[in-house]
């Protein structure tokens, strides 16, 4: 029996842009690489408008107002029915309630997408989820949650962690030098770096108060600390860096398109992400590019640990301190961690997250159905 051709509209409510949007927009574009024909509804004035259109993605503009927008749903419904989609894939709040119930009233497949790993609200009002055919989440802690609090059945819900491309995240392609130099990091300097949204939940304060305890710890030695991203909370770091003294040893370089070359300048990869995490990308990143990594255990960071491939740690100030201060004798005793780059690609690639979706897929659309 001839495979229907499959079409998937992507809905997202943010108007920010974070591992969530930019997982998002890879994974549309990983997915379009294998003939899936892809979509995204979302609002006029966000960041992943602007990006997806850069990607030459068919993009919807709406309102998204609320859980009940009618508006919006009718608008969904339109959509789904005029270019035929018979996926919609929903992430965040306020998109899985309009989304899945414009799915269900079109008779279409309705894909439900957890990123993020708090709890989700278990009361029996809150059944969106419980309407998805079919669940991925981030990461297997989330997962768990989702089928003991939520009432999503094992057999509907997979964990499917964003999958890096390692082609781009490849530390063959970068020489170590020529990126430090770029970032004007002395030799003797000692690079250590956080990649994250500025919100929060990444605990860049954290990061800053490792900063001055190792400054103050170690006179002796030259440190440089790197923070990338933007966000909400920069006004706040900025003060934060001020109030420490920290001016001329933290460079803030907000958003950056090329990570790989920011990574091979470091000496450690330090996150210190307190909460909301799925599987940390900055944290898969660094690993493919064999960056001796320090990590809070957070969400399903615990994911990527694979015979002691990183050192992890709860998410708070003396844990982290204390990793951070033996991957700083690691790195000066020339001992290196297992490289883990292999372990990576094959857990959490792009081609491993890929085929997982596509078999997620074609089982919906191809299975016998009473939707129509």
């Amino acid at each position: 029996m001839e495979q229907k051709k499959i079409k998937v509209l992507h809905t997202e409510w943010s108007d920010a842009w974070g591992g969530q949007e930019i997982r998002i927009i890879s994974e549309m574009l990983a997915i379009r690489e294998q003939g899936v024909e892809v979509f995204l509804a979302c609002r006029i004035n966000s960041i992943i408008h602007k990006k997806a259109l850069e990607k030459k993605i068919k993009v919807f503009t709406l309102p998204f107002k609320g859980n009940t927008d009618f508006l919006t749903i009718v608008k969904l419904i339109a959509i789904i029915k005029k270019n035929n989609i018979n996926i919609v894939n929903t992430h965040s709040g306020k998109d899985t309630w309009v989304g899945g119930l414009s799915a269900k009233l079109a008779r279409v497949n309705f894909i439900r997408t957890r990123h993020l790993s708090q709890p989700i609200n278990p009361s029996r009002l809150n059944f969106i989820n419980e309407l998805a055919d079919f669940v991925f989440t981030t990461g297997e802690s989330v997962r768990q949650d989702m089928i003991q609090f939520n009432r999503i059945k094992p057999n509907k819900i997979l964990s499917i962690p964003t999958g890096v491309d390692p082609e781009v995240f490849n530390p063959a392609l970068f020489d170590k030098g020529i990126c430090r130099q770029q970032l004007n990091i002395a030799n003797d300097e000692i690079a250590i770096g956080i990649i994250a949204v500025l919100r929060d939940s990444k605990r860049h304060d954290i990061f800053l108060d490792i900063a001055l305890n190792l400054k103050n710890k170690y006179p002796k030695k030259k440190f440089k600390f790197f923070i990338v991203g933007e966000g909400p909370m920069r006004g706040s770091i900025e003060s934060y860096i001020k109030k420490l003294g920290l001016n001329s040893d933290v460079v803030m370089l907000g958003h950056i398109e090329n990570i790989p070359k920011i990574l091979k300048a470091l000496n450690i990869f330090l996150f210190t992400a307190d909460r909301r995490e799925g599987v940390p990308q900055s944290v898969m990143q660094a690993l493919l590019m064999n960056i001796p990594t320090v990590s809070s255990n957070d969400g399903s960071t615990n994911d990527l640990y694979h015979e002691n491939n990183f050192l992890i740690s709860e998410p708070s100030f003396k844990d982290l301190y204390i990793n951070v201060e033996k991957m700083l004798i690691s790195i000066e005793n020339q001992d290196s961690l297992s490289e883990t780059r292999k372990y990576i690609m094959d857990n959490f690639g792009k081609d491993a997250a890929t085929n997982k979706i596509l078999r997620v897929y074609n089982g919906l659309i191809n299975e016998p159905s009473n939707k129509k």
